[in-house]
């Protein structure tokens, strides 16, 4: 299958055993499959992509895999963040669109990575860099949560700036503003990822741990996509819980 333009999309999900906050959270059984697996699974129901590959420097995760009957790449070095991972394996690949599914969110939402795709196929469409999703916080516990990166826009969709304080700061309390999370699935350009991958970590990204940061420290675009579908990530044992309920 090819995507817009005859572009060669894949999807690479970069998985780590070691999570600091949950260690070992993508090898944990979710109603009879393991996180990982459901993942991998998920991305490739969505029929949008030529290849999907889990991307790993663990040994269980990769076993993991290829038991599932999936294609799973091998990590050679250590990688301080996923796009570092996923660009060392795409570096020798013929791909155009690289996608990069986080492996710790397996309710993957067809639609919204339609229409994360769909940018790279509408005018303008030459000054993307990548692309990422975005969903309208409404609970202020959820807009303070520092888990949850928030970001904000120009009036054209491009990225101003990540942070995991709330931005804009709410000075002016009668100013209606919409607080969104940004939901860390990307769809890059390969040139972009590579530029990525030579380029050293600035302090903007290393204070606020927020990969997505370096782009635009380069000055790379990066245009949000709204979605209404909350992402359900698992990064710790309670969100676990809940993923379970879910699928139950």
């Amino acid at each position: 299958m090819k995507g817009p333009q005859n572009y060669k999309i894949v999807a690479m999900i970069p998985a780590r055993y070691e999570a600091s906050r949950f260690p070992g959270k993508l090898m944990q059984d979710l109603n009879g499959k393991t996180v990982i697996a459901r993942t991998y699974n998920a991305a490739v129901e969505t029929g949008l992509f030529d290849e999907v590959y889990v991307v790993t420097d663990s040994n269980k995760i990769f076993d993991e895999i290829v038991n599932e009957g999936g294609q799973v790449i091998r990590s050679n070095r250590e990688h301080e963040c996923g796009s570092d991972r996923i660009a060392e394996a795409v570096e020798h690949m013929d791909v155009d669109i690289v996608v990069n599914v986080q492996g710790d969110e397996p309710f993957i939402d067809k639609n919204s990575l339609a229409k994360l795709l769909e940018v790279f196929n509408q005018e303008g469409a030459e000054e993307i860099d990548l692309a990422s999703l975005k969903t309208a916080l409404k609970d202020s516990d959820e807009i303070t949560n520092p888990n949850n990166v928030k970001v904000i826009t120009a009036k054209d969709d491009f990225a101003l700036y990540f942070s995991r304080f709330p931005i804009p700061y709410p000075r002016d309390t009668s100013v209606n503003v919409t607080y969104f999370k940004h939901i860390g699935i990307y769809a890059f350009r390969k040139s972009a990822l590579m530029d990525f991958y030579k380029l050293p970590m600035l302090p903007l990204e290393a204070a606020e741990k927020i990969e997505c940061i370096r782009y635009l420290e380069y000055g790379k675009k990066i245009k949000m996509v709204e979605t209404s579908v909350k992402s359900i990530g698992i990064d710790t044992p309670e969100d676990l819980e809940k993923a379970r309920k879910l699928l139950s």
